[in-house]
């Protein structure tokens, strides 16, 4: 079965990948920092679908040491995956000028440094196997900067820059690179919101579209995607 890595799958758009990809077949590792969502998901996940294998691990992706030990533990447990979705990330609202001394080391660690140190672990064997799909999700905020974005924004434009240079690094080894830049996304992030659900992107479609790249034709990649809600950014 092709195997693929989703960082932070216990929740939010990283859940919806998890079930989407379990769902088509695919033996699935992912991690957060939440042992009990975990071994929760990990249950689902085999009951729903007999017959894949199901990794999953606490880890900080923040952390380095503890994510440099969760791409070893792949390597050695279950080999280099088809896919890696560096899905990982969190939102801090706030001004450079005014936000906490902690946010940028903070946003950066989770939403840029992450995918840059898990790809450097598990692409290397995609290099050497000639194949595998790598998607990074960044944000509108990749492209659009606004006022209280402070670090976030900053972040997300480096997944993107992140990307182009993966995209450019990779191609000659026939392992594709995605940027993934959705907007206003209904996840628990947007707890509380008196906004209509139709203002937002459904996670699940999100997860059906990138999955709907994966499977595409090799010979073809889509280097970056922007998607909205109907009605535009909130």
């Amino acid at each position: 079965m092709p195997l693929i890595v989703i960082t932070g799958g216990s929740r939010g758009i990283g859940l919806s990948l998890v079930n989407k990809f379990a769902k088509e077949g695919y033996d699935i590792v992912t991690c957060s920092r939440n042992k009990i969502e975990l071994d929760k998901l990990k249950q689902k996940l085999e009951n729903n679908f007999p017959g894949i294998n199901v990794g999953v691990k606490v880890c900080d992706v923040s952390d380095k040491e503890q994510l440099n030990g969760f791409g070893d533990w792949i390597n050695d447990e279950f080999g280099t995956p088809d896919v890696l979705i560096n899905n990982t990330g969190i939102f801090l609202p706030g001004k450079i000028l005014s936000e906490e001394s902690n946010v940028f080391e903070s946003q950066l660690a989770t939403n840029l440094a992450s995918a840059y140190h898990l790809t450097r672990k598990l692409a290397p064997g995609m290099v050497k196997r000639k194949s595998g799909y790598i998607f990074n999700l960044g944000s509108i905020a990749s492209v659009t900067a606004y006022a209280n974005g402070g670090s976030y924004t900053i972040s997300k434009f480096g997944i993107l820059g992140f990307s182009k240079v993966l995209r450019e690094e990779m191609k000659e080894h026939s392992v594709r690179v995605s940027a993934v830049l959705p907007g206003a996304t209904l996840t628990s992030s947007w707890e509380g919101t008196d906004l209509p659900n139709d203002r937002f992107i459904n996670p699940d479609d999100l997860a059906n579209l990138i999955y709907y790249m994966a499977d595409s034709p090799v010979s073809m990649v889509v280097e970056e995607i922007l998607i909205r809600p109907l009605l535009g950014d909130i």
